[in-house]
């Protein structure tokens, strides 16, 4: 039977923080979870959230149970898992901790932020840091900010930046946000069409209809997740987590990614979708010649999936198969 360790969300107070941007927040609730063996007694996992994800990534509501638990690719029985919430991402459902202004943050403040909540738990090296997209662009800041905290960075449908591809859709995402009747829902049809594939919709809908609504098939299950990201999100926290996406750029005022990246200490592993229309796959291969030029030990793996850039929520035997010599 899966088990969680802790299934309430645990609180972590940040004090006196400053973003890049020069904002200064007295007090930042970081909350987190914690599933598998308790702290300190076996190997810590890190795992960090996708965009609409959040802290509770195992047990039987873990959007990432797929591989995490009881004898899967992740084992609660031989790790312990730690998952921080994004502060602002909504999950506690506290208006009071929202932040504010969610320019004032980029996702190199939330790696700082992750690295001091690990500071406060008395964490000073775990096993691995795992992500998908948003997730995987904060753990390769962090490699980059805490040099001899991680031995494994593995980043799913991620890169070490923002393409111009992305900032291109977030900057949609950024318009349909100011300017719909119903931003949030509208926002994410958009962004649902650039997380899937043009076949997995003929694969899945093939222009049936649904007869009670009168509709095509394929506009029901957008117009779903439009009504379903409405329950999870407030406004405020999608546009925190859109800015963020944006953001990612281990470069940024540290010199090209050569010079950044020859620092590294860590084990990269990348793990691309070979139909993923977001984070497009040619650019992690050139990532990966450029580590092998510096001599940073590195792997690029792929999956295949008709289902594009959401190929890490659904792909979990290849998962399994690709990182089993980590886990």
């Amino acid at each position: 039977m899966e088990f969680t360790l802790v299934d309430i969300l645990q609180h972590i107070t940040i004090q006196n923080f400053k973003t890049e941007t020069g904002f200064e927040s007295p007090i930042i609730d970081l909350t987190y979870q914690v599933f598998g063996k308790p702290l300190h007694t076996a190997p810590i996992v890190l795992v960090n959230h996708a965009f609409t994800g959040n802290s509770e990534v195992a047990g039987n509501d873990g959007w990432w149970k797929g591989i995490i638990g009881v004898g899967k690719l992740i084992d609660l029985n031989k790790y312990t898992v730690l998952s921080f919430d994004i502060p602002g991402n909504g999950y506690d459902e506290n208006p009071d901790k929202l932040i504010k202004n969610y320019k004032d943050f980029n996702s190199r403040d939330i790696a700082k932020i992750f690295g001091l909540g690990l500071e406060k738990l008395n964490v000073d090296k775990v096993h691995s840091a795992i992500g998908p997209s948003l997730g995987g662009g904060i753990a390769w800041e962090m490699v980059i900010l805490f040099p001899d905290l991680i031995d494994h960075l593995v980043a799913l449908g991620s890169d070490w930046k923002t393409s111009d591809w992305i900032i291109g859709h977030n900057l949609v995402q950024e318009q349909i946000l100011n300017n719909s009747t119903k931003p949030l829902h509208d926002a994410r049809l958009m962004a649902m069409l650039f997380y899937r594939t043009a076949i997995s919709f003929k694969h899945r809908f093939n222009r049936s209809v649904n007869e009670e609504k009168g509709i095509f098939n394929a506009e029901s299950w957008l117009l779903h997740h439009g009504d379903k990201i409405e329950e999870r999100f407030n406004l405020t926290s999608y546009q925190l987590m859109n800015q963020l996406l944006t953001t990612i750029d281990i470069t940024r005022g540290r010199g090209d990614f050569r010079e950044v990246a020859k620092g590294i200490k860590a084990k990269i592993t990348q793990v691309v979708i070979d139909t993923d229309i977001f984070f497009l796959p040619y650019e992690n291969y050139e990532t990966a010649e450029m580590l092998d030029e510096l001599g940073v030990e590195n792997s690029i793996m792929e999956i295949k999936s008709i289902y594009g850039h959401d190929g890490f929520l659904i792909e979990f035997d290849q998962l399994e198969e690709l990182l089993k010599d980590i886990y």
